[in-house]
C-alpha cells in the first residue's frame, strides 16, 4: 500500500467556484405620463399664479397715476394775477433739504381779512400754476393766500404722489403756517379743490380750533375713474384700490363751517355733510359767481370767529 508524505502546513489550491453567467441589465424605469402631464400643469399654475400676484402688486403701487396726474414746471411766475407773493422752500426731510415749494400771497394793507389767511390745497391734476385765477379771485377778497404744491408736482421734490404723502405734505404746511409763521389755528381757513378737498376736510377734522372751510369741486367715485381704465380689468380694483381721498367721512361728522362749491352734480358727500354747511351750486360758474359767493360765507361767519378786519400787521 502506497503512503504519500503530506505537509499540513503546503496550502491546498482554491476550489473553484462555478462561474455564473452574467446577469442582464435592469431597464430603465419608463416615466408616468400621467406624472409628467401633472408636474408641468402645477409648474405653469404656480408660474400663472406668481405673475397675477405681481401685477396686483404693480397696480397696488402704481394706481396714484389712475387719479392723479402730476405736472412739473421750471420757474415760477412773475406774479399772482398781478400780486407780489414769496417764493417759499419749506418741509425738510432728513437730509435738512426742502422738499416743498409755496406761494405766500400777503393781503393789501388794510384789506378786509388782513388777519385770515387761506391755506389753499390744489387739485391732483396739473401745478399750482393751473391755480393762479383761483388764488387772484381770493386775493382780491383781503385774504393773505398760503398755497403750495404737494412732492411730484410743480418745483417741489420731484417724486411720485400719492394720497399718503400728500397728507404728509398739507402736515408740513399747516406747521409751516402754525409754528414757523406763527399763525394761530384759528385764523386759518383751508380750502381745498380737487383731491385737496378731501385733504383740507381731513385737517379741519384733526384741528378743530379752525374756523371755516372751503372745498371746491372735489373728486368724487375715484374708484369708478380707475376701473375705467382697461388696466384695472385684469386685478380685483375693489379689494386694491386705496387712493380713494376720502370725503363723505369727515364731512359727516364735522361741525365746522363749511362752504361747499360745485360746478357739476352735486356731490353725494355735500348732501350728508353736517351742517352748519352751505352749499353753492353754478350751473355757468363765473368768477364773480364764486367771488360773491365766498364773501358772503367769510360775512357770514366773521361775528362768530377771528375773521374780522383788524389793523395789527399778521405775525410773519
Amino acid at each position: 500500500m502506497l503512503e504519500f508524505d503530506t505537509d499540513p502546513f503546503m496550502p491546498r489550491p482554491a476550489a473553484k467556484s462555478p462561474r455564473r453567467p452574467p446577469q442582464p441589465k435592469p431597464a430603465p424605469e419608463e416615466i408616468d405620463p400621467v406624472w409628467l402631464v401633472k408636474a408641468l400643469a402645477t409648474t405653469v399654475g404656480v408660474a400663472a399664479v406668481c405673475a397675477y400676484l405681481v401685477l396686483c402688486l404693480l397696480f397696488y403701487q402704481g394706481q396714484w397715476q389712475l387719479v392723479l396726474h402730476p405736472a412739473r414746471t421750471a420757474a415760477a411766475p412773475a406774479s399772482i394775477g398781478g400780486a407780489p407773493y414769496q417764493l417759499l422752500h419749506f418741509g425738510p426731510d432728513e437730509s435738512a433739504i426742502p422738499q416743498l415749494t409755496g406761494w405766500w400771497i400777503p393781503a393789501a394793507p388794510g384789506a378786509p381779512y388782513a388777519k385770515t389767511t387761506v391755506l389753499f390745497l390744489p387739485a391732483g391734476d396739473g401745478s399750482l400754476a393751473n391755480s393762479i385765477p383761483t388764488l387772484s379771485a381770493l386775493h382780491t377778497l383781503g385774504l393773505n393766500i398760503f398755497a403750495f404744491d404737494y412732492r411730484g408736482y410743480g418745483q417741489s421734490a420731484n417724486t411720485h404722489p400719492n394720497q399718503q404723502k400728500m397728507t404728509q405734505d398739507v402736515g408740513s404746511a399747516w406747521q409751516y403756517l402754525t409754528t414757523s409763521r406763527a399763525i394761530p389755528a384759528d385764523r386759518v381757513i383751508p380750502y381745498g379743490v380737487g383731491a385737496g378737498a378731501s385733504l383740507a376736510a381731513s385737517l379741519a377734522a384733526a384741528h378743530p380750533a379752525i374756523p371755516a372751510l372751503i372745498l371746491d369741486s372735489p373728486y368724487t367715485d375715484l374708484l369708478d375713474i380707475a376701473r375705467r381704465d382697461p388696466r384695472s380689468n385684469f386685478v380685483p380694483a375693489r379689494l386694491l384700490f386705496h387712493e380713494d381721498f376720502p370725503l363723505a367721512a369727515p364731512l359727516g361728522t364735522l361741525r365746522t363751517p363749511k362752504l361747499l362749491l360745485s360746478t357739476t352734480k352735486l356731490p353725494a358727500a355735500y348732501r350728508t355733510a353736517a351742517d352748519p354747511k352751505t352749499i353753492a351750486q353754478f350751473t355757468a360758474p363765473t368768477d364773480a359767481l364764486y367771488t360773491q359767493a365766498i364773501a358772503r360765507f367769510l360775512q357770514s361767519i366773521a361775528p362768530s370767529t377771528q375773521l374780522a378786519p383788524s389793523s395789527a400787521p399778521i405775525a410773519k
